[in-house]
């Protein structure tokens, strides 16, 4: 006769079942996640050597900060929200497991249509949605020599997207070059190349100090979006 009570019984082995399913849904919080950083020359670090770019930066920052975690350099020099679109279909592989979403800041500089570049990063975040892993998405400053209509236009597609698709959001990429907010242009220039447009090194270390909190936030939801997406029927 069987010992159900013994070492070697049934509840040994129902014990140990139970045990894994409650231990698989912990390990696939613990396990690395993977991020993609869509975007444009801000994220693919424009006229900075590979270690200094905002990519490998973040994912120092993100080490340091002991989150086990793959960042994706999504970002192409000159893109603009449609090229995103354009993208972002064969860009979300299977392993990845949340995005960021940099982009906005040449269609600023070509004059692009606000609603276009609206409908764009929607469709963007359409495709993510159907995938259904967590966004961060990143707007940009619209500097006021565009007028204050245009301005307020364009800003306010980013925070309207946001709660429309239920994202994370960072008001401005660049926010970390500033001391005040309302400083002007003139007074984050030594954190720019000579263009004027792109930050140096040092720039890029600001933003991200700026921006690794919020990343650090979509890495929660990444991993918490895992564990339960997690079954029974899927072996860990």
């Amino acid at each position: 006769m069987l010992n159900i009570f013994s070492p070697y019984g049934v509840l040994r082995g129902f014990s140990k079942s139970v045990a894994a399913v409650l231990l698989t849904p912990v390990l696939a919080i613990a396990e690395p996640v993977t991020i993609l950083a869509l975007g444009d020359s801000l994220t693919q670090g424009y006229g900075l050597v590979a270690q200094q770019g905002f990519v490998p930066q973040m994912q120092r920052w993100l080490e340091d900060e002991g989150q086990e975690v793959a960042l994706i350099n999504g970002g192409v020099s000159g893109d603009t929200t449609r090229g995103g679109l354009a993208r972002i279909g064969w860009s979300l592989t299977p392993e990845v497991d949340g995005l960021i979403i940099a982009l906005g800041g040449n269609d600023l500089l070509r004059g692009i249509d606000p609603d276009l570049s609206r409908r764009n990063l929607a469709g963007i975040l359409d495709v993510a949605g159907a995938s259904a892993i967590p966004v961060l998405l990143v707007g940009i400053h619209v500097p006021n020599n565009y007028g204050a209509e245009y301005k307020q236009v364009f800003e306010s597609i980013y925070p309207d997207l946001a709660a429309q698709y239920d994202t994370l959001l960072a008001d401005n990429f660049l926010a970390g070059l500033y001391d005040n907010p309302n400083d002007g242009l003139a007074s984050v220039v030594r954190f720019l190349q000579s263009d004027g447009l792109h930050p140096n090194a040092a720039g890029v270390t600001r933003i991200v100090d700026a921006l690794g909190p919020m990343v650090e936030e979509l890495i929660l939801l990444s991993k918490q979006k895992r564990a339960s997406s997690w079954t029974p029927a899927e072996k860990p």
